[in-house]
């Protein structure tokens, strides 16, 4: 009995260190059940029942949703306006934040971290109060636009269509787009520069051989946040024409909360073709990274070694 005991008692030790070890290693993913719980609630909850009810008349499934966005010529004004908008106002935004975040590597650290703390406030400075600001700056009797007409500089600018929502777009743009791009820039070394002018590379071989390769997957991805951000803006352009420019965003708001065309499943129709758009434009956004990457590891492409014989004296010649 003693000689079983004794044979028993590790073999529970082991067993028990077993179940702890486990215990160990899947004590992570427990506190990724809240995180769980609230993606499902938030964003996989409501994206399901967007889905199904696109497919559906309100009584039973149907495609007449989706007939009427394409044989709508006002709601396919909308796509277009909103994509045009989120496009030039991305590359203009990413350009903009490109030269300032290059800029701010040459400036010493108490004005880089001025700026970097100016740029985070303004990032957060969207919505309605931007909007207001903007009426007040650049509107039909602002300040700036009373001054330039004085100044014989501005004759017509009308900052409730397009353009003004391009400019209001691209400034909101700007310090998302910085923040973003200034971790990437930390990448770019001093002394890579310094080594291609000393092999008798100018500035412009420079960034676009040597920093804009590097800087490829950051750009690409900085382009595609700025997109989805400027395509999924509501408040800033509802605040600014008050619903009269005609915007898929303001368009899915109206058929949800409007009184009169109150149309649900249309609305749900419309955010899966915009998702749709979204989700390929993100395609092609990973597909472009993994052309652009040029830190991931190649194999080298060996030709076989050919060993010939040397003879060194008469007696090795066959």
């Amino acid at each position: 009995m003693n000689q079983q005991e004794n044979v028993i008692r590790p073999l529970k030790h082991c067993q028990n260190d077993t179940l702890l070890m486990r215990l160990k290693k899947w004590r992570p993913l427990l506190w990724l059940i809240p995180f769980a719980v609230v993606f499902y609630i938030f964003q996989l909850s409501p994206m399901v029942w967007v889905v199904t009810n696109s497919f559906s008349d309100g009584t039973q499934p149907s495609l007449d949703n989706y007939r009427e966005i394409f044989d709508s010529t006002f709601i396919q004004q909308g796509f277009s306006h909103s994509l045009w908008l989120a496009l030039w106002s991305s590359l203009i935004g990413l350009l903009i934040a490109a030269l300032l975040v290059s800029s701010l590597r040459h400036l010493n650290n108490r004005i880089r971290d001025a700026v970097i703390a100016f740029t985070n406030m303004s990032s957060n400075f969207v919505g309605v109060p931007l909007a207001f600001a903007f009426i007040i700056i650049l509107g039909t009797n602002g300040a700036l636009t009373l001054i330039l007409r004085q100044l014989g500089i501005l004759d017509e600018f009308n900052l409730y269509g397009r353009w003004g929502l391009l400019t209001i777009y691209t400034y909101f743009q700007i310090p998302l787009g910085a923040l973003l791009l200034y971790p990437a820039f930390d990448a770019l070394k001093k002394d890579w520069q310094e080594a291609a002018a000393l092999l008798g590379a100018n500035t412009r071989q420079y960034w676009f051989r040597i920093a804009l390769p590097v800087l490829a997957p950051a750009l690409f991805g900085t382009f595609i946040i700025l997109f989805a951000n400027a395509i999924g803006a509501y408040a800033s352009a509802y605040a600014l024409t008050l619903g009269n420019y005609n915007l898929i965003t303001i368009r899915i708001a109206s058929l949800v909360s409007g009184d009169l065309f109150l149309e649900p499943n249309l609305a749900a129709a419309i955010s899966v073709l915009l998702i749709a758009i979204l989700a390929l434009v993100t395609i092609v956004n990973q597909w472009l990274i993994a052309q652009s990457d040029h830190t991931k590891s190649r194999p080298a492409k060996h030709r076989p070694i050919r060993r010939k014989n040397h003879a060194k004296h008469e007696s090795d010649l066959p």
